[in-house]
């Protein structure tokens, strides 16, 4: 598991979603990487991303029925996972939603298949955690529970208090949240590549200052 997280920051890096510098976040603090998962936006990259989130899952063992994809980015992450999970034997079914409400054609706030189920919910990080608030209560309004969360990178860094935004959906709703690769995995990454190396300090400095303990 520890070399499939490294082969993601490894990926995310030469695809340049990872990159390193001086990026100030929303919460005003000055960080030294940026992660835009946005960047993965050929077939070739949405495919290979796709198949880290399936082994992610996977390699969990969490049960689930159907995958959630939030409105925007969280559309052709779980359409891409659903794939790619199908190329593993397993094939679920997905749906996303619509950030207004359809009144013509099949109407609704939601596309794909029937929220029901176990639904495990596909986003590309947490910030503020509005997304996947909003995400928890459109599947239990439609009788549905949300029994997890996956991201692809956990920041693992203080949010107003003491915990981050990921411990803090664990704690509030009482669901898993799993990331393909987290903050310390960069770290271990940093460690090992000659090239990158430079940035270890000042990442770790950023962690120690800012971070959040496992």
């Amino acid at each position: 598991m520890f070399n499939f997280r490294q082969d993601f920051i490894r990926f995310s890096v030469q695809q340049k979603v990872l990159c390193f510098g001086e990026f100030k976040t929303k919460a005003g603090r000055v960080s030294p990487y940026f992660f835009n998962a946005g960047l993965f936006n050929d077939g070739a990259s949405l495919r290979s991303l796709s198949q880290f989130y399936a082994q992610t899952i996977l390699t969990s063992e969490l049960a689930f029925d159907m995958l959630f994809g939030p409105a925007y980015k969280g559309i052709p992450l779980a359409a891409g996972t659903a794939i790619a999970l199908a190329e593993q034997g397993r094939n679920v079914p997905y749906c996303y939603n619509r950030k207004e409400a359809k009144d013509h054609g099949e109407g609704g706030l939601t596309v794909g298949a029937k929220l029901q189920g176990r639904v495990l919910i596909i986003d590309d990080v947490i910030s503020a955690g509005t997304s996947v608030r909003e995400s928890i209560e459109l599947i239990r309004d439609a009788g549905a529970e949300p029994c997890g969360v996956v991201i692809a990178l956990d920041r693992m860094e203080r949010g107003q208090g003491d915990l981050s935004a990921v411990q803090e959906v664990q704690n509030n709703f009482g669901i898993p949240v799993i990331s393909i690769a987290t903050l310390d995995d960069l770290l271990g990454y940093l460690q090992e590549e000659a090239e990158l190396v430079q940035n270890l300090h000042a990442t770790q400095s950023y962690r120690d200052k800012y971070g959040v303990k496992n």
